[in-house]
């Protein structure tokens, strides 16, 4: 009897936490606004764009809890994300753009792009990502300079 009660408890609670375990998601829209709460009624605690990278902790209805490269935590609004990117932002106060994967390379005329600029990930390679904004500027950021989702 023990056996027939435990199994199914077990099951339920492995379920939960599969259910309830981060995942990534990027904002999919030219603009979006992090609000404090689930909801427009709720101040806006920051404008993001697109392709910034989120991690999604939580969700109440069709909003979602997400925290950022900083930690802090927000909420936003579902349909403005996709979980179909893999997506970086910059972390630190200034970051170079090569125009391959290596300082040997030449910095890109994006050079050097600020904290919060975010991109799509195009590809990887070794300690290098090469990434691409909302306008098609693509090159390549070392690994350590961004914050991946």
């Amino acid at each position: 009897m023990t056996k027939k009660i435990v199994a199914p408890i077990a099951l339920m609670c492995a379920s939960l936490l599969i259910s309830g375990t981060a995942s990534a998601l990027c904002i999919g829209v030219p603009e979006a606004n992090l609000r404090q709460g689930p909801g427009t009624n709720h101040d806006k605690s920051w404008e993001v764009f697109k392709y910034m990278p989120l991690k999604k902790i939580g969700q109440e209805g069709k909003w979602y809890q997400v925290e950022d490269v900083d930690g802090d935590v927000h909420w936003v609004y579902s349909r403005l994300t996709t979980s179909g990117l893999r997506c970086a932002v910059v972390k630190v106060d200034k970051a170079n753009v090569r125009s391959g994967p290596g300082t040997n390379y030449s910095k890109s005329p994006l050079s050097p792009v600020d904290k919060y600029y975010s991109f799509k990930i195009i590809d990887t390679k070794g300690d290098w990502v090469k990434v691409q904004d909302e306008v098609f500027n693509d090159g390549w950021v070392a690994k350590s300079l961004l914050w991946t989702q």
